[in-house]
């Protein structure tokens, strides 16, 4: 759009207008949500739990890059939408500034004047006074736009900044993660598992259900059982990584195979949890699945997480709940992507999916009746 100068001085004048949870709001409380991520980060060096820590400290990250991209995003639209509105509207703005540029600048005595005399001037007074609000209204209207304009423009500048520490925060505190659980000592062990039988296992079996029967046997001086029981939060449980179900448990994909779980869209290097205490029954490659992490939360229960880039812990570890089990593969959009709109809707952000299987004494269960997911009512 083509802003003369006259307009953008009309800018100037006008105080700014902010409705509640406007786009520009929201992506300056997500700013605010990254840099509180990044104090996390630097209080995370000093933490007893470092583990914990740094868990809380990625998925605050991962929380406010999305919340910025959300916020960007719906700036844009607003700013895109607002400047087509202004470039619909050039005529009209050309005679509004017109009117008004003449009104300033005719001096006092020629505004009073009038061919007609006295009576006329009366006359074209009382029409001027039947007119005034009308162009004061639009005045306004179009200094809030264009004042909006100029906010977002601005706001989209001064938000590459902070994108770019968010991202490189987010980097820094999954590479310190991944350290902190490599020195982790101390977890519980219920077990040793022994590689020379798990390999055979996995050589032996073709099916998750075959590897799961099997996985007894590859437990050396395993303890009794620990009593647990999650049996009062079933359904409640949250999802292992922010994402969306793409799939349910037993739908066809486009190849026509139904699987007995659930598939989950997530994006690029999600960190993947555990969401409830377990006991890490296996975690490596398996059949088809890729990288898999198999989790014991109770007796004859288990939890099947399936497609990860990275898995954390060592089979035989009791971990509490929340704890960091792995992270997608990936990469972290640059931050020209949190500002394009291209894609927009599709998913493309959530380009990652985590494969989740639940099965009790062992059979497969449909997972979604175990844990909160997007497409409960």
């Amino acid at each position: 759009m083509r802003l003369t100068a006259a307009l953008l001085a009309l800018t100037l004048v006008a105080a700014p207008v902010c409705a509640a949870e406007t786009p520009a709001e929201a992506a300056r409380a997500a700013a605010a949500e990254l840099e509180a991520a990044t104090m996390a980060l630097q209080e995370a060096e000093g933490a007893r739990d470092r583990v914990a820590a740094l868990t809380v400290t990625v998925r605050a990250y991962e929380a406010g890059l999305q919340a910025m991209r959300d916020g960007l995003r719906r700036a844009a639209r607003r700013e895109a939408q607002l400047s087509a509105q202004l470039t619909a509207r050039e005529g009209e703005v050309a005679d509004l500034l017109g009117i008004l540029l003449t009104i300033e600048t005719s001096p006092p005595p020629v505004q009073m004047l009038h061919p007609e005399g006295p009576l006329g001037a009366a006359r074209s007074a009382m029409v001027l006074a039947d007119v005034a609000p009308g162009l004061s209204a639009r005045t306004a209207a179009l200094r809030r736009d264009l004042l909006e304009v100029r906010d977002l423009r601005l706001l989209q500048q001064s938000a590459a900044r902070t994108l770019e520490g968010g991202l490189q925060g987010v980097q820094d505190a999954r590479t310190a993660l991944s350290q902190a659980i490599a020195d982790r000592t101390g977890l519980p062990k219920r077990f040793t598992q022994d590689p020379v039988r798990t390999a055979i296992l996995i050589s032996s079996t073709e099916t998750l259900e075959g590897f799961a029967s099997g996985l007894a046997e590859i437990s050396e001086g395993e303890m009794g059982d620990t009593g647990a029981s999650i049996t009062a939060a079933r359904g409640t449980l949250p999802l292992p990584v922010q994402g969306l179900v793409l799939r349910g448990y037993g739908e066809r994909d486009a190849a026509g195979i139904a699987r007995t779980g659930i598939l989950v869209a997530t994006r690029p290097r999600a960190l993947v949890v555990s969401p409830t205490a377990a006991t890490i029954r296996y975690r490596g490659p398996l059949l088809d699945l890729g990288n898999v992490i198999i989790l014991e939360p109770q007796p004859e229960l288990l939890f099947v997480f399936s497609g990860l880039a990275e898995v954390y812990g060592d089979a035989g570890e009791v971990i509490p709940a929340g704890s960091p089990v792995g992270m997608m593969s990936g990469k972290t959009p640059q931050a020209g992507a949190f500002l394009s709109l291209s894609g927009e809707g599709a998913g493309t952000d959530r380009s990652e999916t985590l494969y989740i299987e639940v099965r009790s004494d062992n059979s497969p269960v449909d997972p979604e009746t175990w844990f909160r997911t997007n497409r409960d009512g």
